[in-house]
C-alpha cells in the first residue's frame, strides 16, 4: 500500500512546474487561450451572469441585474 501511495505522490508531484517571468511571456500568447474568441466568451459570461442572478469570479463586479 506505501508504494502506491508514494509512487502517486510522485507522479502528482512531477506535474507541478514553476515558471520563470521570461517563460510567462510565451504562456500568455493568444494561441495559449482556452477561448477562440475572446469576445464570445465575454457574451456567455455575460449570458450565464444574468441568467443565474450572480456575477462574479471572472473580474467584472454586477448585481445580476444588468447594471454594474
Amino acid at each position: 500500500m506505501w508504494v502506491v501511495t508514494r509512487v502517486w505522490v510522485l507522479a502528482m508531484l512531477a506535474g507541478c512546474a514553476t515558471t520563470s517571468a521570461w517563460e510567462r511571456e510565451f504562456l500568455a500568447r493568444p494561441e495559449m487561450s482556452l477561448d477562440e474568441d475572446p469576445d464570445e466568451a465575454a457574451l456567455k459570461q455575460h449570458y450565464l451572469g444574468t441568467r443565474e442572478g450572480a456575477v462574479g469570479g471572472s473580474g467584472g463586479g454586477g448585481g445580476g441585474c444588468g447594471c454594474n
